[in-house]
């Protein structure tokens, strides 16, 4: 299928859609002003909601105004300095997700030798760093696209880059990626905008110039006229098979409030969905706190009549010029000098927040240890943290096993492309579908299983492998076993202690055959 006509309407995402990428977006940016641009901006229509509508209400003062608005899409009052202040929640849930993926990095795993060592190759050159801004980028955004990608003046070898779900208009059957053209906007120039289209297909990869504007593609011009497109080829194709040069890997299975939007149900969703209005009041209960900080200053009210002349023209001077305020009132009057100091309702504010921050966390599928401070408590072991972040493991092992899809298909293509002889430098690479295999996020420490492993050594009550395993839990039964003959094998022993394998029953020694003991 070729690229997008001349005057294709661009985004080609349905609008509510697109509404709520470019929402999720500007709350992954942790920017105050990126912030109130969106939703001083905001609309979503296409048929799912109706045309936005303009209320009195939403530009007017005091509380129906502020009802009718979001927090950030309130507009600053005419000189006056905007006091909103922002919390970057949104920014942190999509960090502490990607680290409770990748803190450890996935082990690839292949049959061949020369197989295996290309892969270890793979995640050392760049596929570790990829991972983890994709994972932290598809808990903000819904989803991350892995992409092949090449150029001959950079590495003799492909490697994979991470394209965001805002930035790409995928095409699905059923719930499988059938295509997906990525875009990036090259140069804007007033009401001009430039875009580099890049196409995916099954062996396929195409790439355009289109000069439109922010709503239309407009016309495609040469890949020339860029030094980023300069090298492009317009089609290329691959001897692949019927694989795609891109994975899709969603952060939900599904996405609920897309359903009903044709191939929206396949894109995943944010961690935010459903916590934009926690999120805004967040953000309001934080500005309402620090506006509670600056009018609370102490203040002393002095008639001006008690103040000390300069002298003519230069006004007036009190012992304490950062608390005075000077009032328009005779001496003799009976309002005398007056302390004043508003309360700050810093603990109303404080348990509102922490109630807030909490229904955030949770609508993300966290637990609220995973984002606290444990470090004044006493040591705890990794069964403990794991009890008090149950909900957090639960999650973190949802998401892994969606990436276990999406990394599994990217790697397996660029070993194919690898071996059909588009890059001479790469030899001995036989195509296979690698296991993709997560860490355990949370681990006790070693001297601690190293300590407990004595123990049972001493006590006799665990054989080498059993040791083995406990000390390496994140090593596949073959690793473990071929540890556990090095062990034994270092030490002398060609077999376990006999004593671990019934040495101490009274038959152990019978040597005859007949089972009457060896005497």
């Amino acid at each position: 299928m070729p690229l997008p006509d001349k005057g294709t309407p661009w985004p080609p995402i349905n609008p509510a859609i697109w509404s709520d990428l470019e929402d999720w977006s500007a709350w992954y940016s942790a920017n105050p002003d990126r912030l109130a641009y969106r939703y001083l901006n905001r609309h979503r229509d296409g048929g799912r909601f109706g045309q936005p509508q303009n209320r009195p209400s939403q530009y007017r003062g005091g509380v129906v105004g502020t009802i009718a608005r979001w927090f950030w899409g309130e507009p600053t009052p005419l000189g006056e300095k905007r006091a909103s202040l922002h919390m970057p929640l949104a920014r942190d849930i999509a960090r502490t997700s990607s680290d409770l993926l990748f803190s450890e990095p996935p082990t690839l795993k292949a049959e061949a030798k020369d197989t295996q060592q290309r892969l270890e190759e793979v995640m050392d050159l760049g596929l570790k760093k990829t991972l983890i801004a994709g994972g932290e980028v598809s808990a903000a955004l819904g989803s991350v696209y892995l992409r092949l990608v090449w150029d001959d003046q950079i590495s003799d070898r492909p490697w994979i880059s991470a394209v965001h779900a805002d930035g790409a208009a995928p095409e699905f059957a059923y719930d499988r990626l059938r295509a997906v053209t990525f875009w990036t906007v090259l140069a804007v120039d007033g009401q001009k905008v430039v875009r580099h289209l890049e196409r995916h297909e099954e062996g396929w990869i195409l790439h355009g110039v289109y000069e439109g504007t922010e709503d239309n593609l407009g016309k495609p011009i040469d890949l020339g006229a860029f030094a980023a497109t300069r090298n492009l080829v317009p089609a290329r194709q691959l001897d692949i098979g019927k694989r795609l040069t891109v994975s899709h890997v969603p952060n939900t299975v599904i996405a609920p409030d897309w359903r009903d939007i044709p191939g929206g149900a396949c894109l995943g969703t944010s961690d935010y969905q459903g916590a934009e209005t926690f999120l805004s009041s967040i953000d309001e209960t934080y500005t309402s706190w620090m506006r509670d900080i600056r009018l609370a200053k102490s203040r002393i009210l002095v008639p001006s009549g008690y103040l000390t002349s300069n002298g003519p023209g230069l006004g007036a001077a009190w012992e304490d010029r950062e608390v005075m305020v000077e009032m328009n009132i005779p001496p003799t009057s009976d309002h005398q000098i007056t302390l004043n100091q508003f309360a700050i309702r810093h603990e109303e504010h404080r348990a509102t927040i922490e109630e807030l921050v909490g229904k955030v966390i949770r609508n993300a599928g966290y637990s609220g240890n995973t984002f606290g401070d444990d470090s004044a408590g006493s040591a705890v072991t990794a069964t403990e943290i794991k009890a008090r972040t149950a909900r957090s493991m639960s999650t973190r092992a949802r998401k892994a096993e969606l990436f276990e899809v999406g990394i599994a298909d990217i790697v397996e293509a660029q070993l194919a492309l690898e071996a059909s002889g588009l890059f001479p430098g790469v030899r001995g690479v036989e195509v296979e579908r690698p296991e993709v295999r997560f860490q355990d996020s949370v681990q006790d420490d070693i001297k601690t299983l190293a300590e407990t492993a004595e123990l049972l050594r001493r006590a006799e009550a665990a054989s080498t492998e059993t040791l083995v395993a406990l000390v390496h839990p994140d090593w596949d039964e073959q690793d473990q076993k071929a540890e556990a003959d090095r062990i034994l094998a270092q030490s002398g022993r060609a077999t376990e202690d006999p004593t671990a394998f019934g040495a101490d029953r009274p038959d152990f020694g019978d040597q005859s055959g007949d089972g009457a003991g060896g005497q």
